[in-house]
Order: C-alpha cells, then structure tokens, then sequence
C-alpha cells in the first residue's frame, strides 16, 4: 500500500510501515551511511529518507534508492 502525503509516502510491505521522502540530489548537502549496504550516500547523491510512522523520528534513515528497493530480499544489517 502506498499514500502520498505532501512530498511523504506511507508505505507498507513485509518489514512494517513506513513513511518515505525522497531527496533529490541538490537537496543532499549532507554524507550519510545508508543502512542497507553500509556505504556512504556522498553529498548530491539523490536518496531516501525512511523513518516509523509512530515516535518521536528518531529512527530517520537515510538509505541509497536501489538499498531501499532492494531492502525486504537480505539480511537486515546489525545496527552500528
């Protein structure tokens, strides 16, 4: 299932609900570590911020697009 809410989407799929925001690349000033693959998002790399639609949006994550996509077919990744 799938809801846009004002640039957010609310997903739902076999790892829970989620809501998305997708940043595009002149939006990214930031390096991050996506938590699907452990490699750096440098700074202009559009990408996917990820976070629980309940709390207080601690758990944002920023994750590169294809990771995101990809992330119900591994592993999940012990937390760093």
């Amino acid at each position: 299932m799938l809801r846009i809410t004002g640039g957010q989407r609310r997903e739902t799929g076999p790892d829970g609900e989620w809501v998305t925001r997708r940043i595009p690349g002149a939006a990214a000033t930031k390096v991050y570590r996506c938590p699907g693959c452990a490699q750096e998002i440098p700074v202009g790399m559009p990408h996917i911020v990820a976070w629980r639609p309940y709390g207080d949006g601690g758990d944002r994550r920023h994750w590169h697009s294809s990771c995101w996509d990809r992330r119900s077919h591994r592993a999940p990744r012990p937390p760093r």
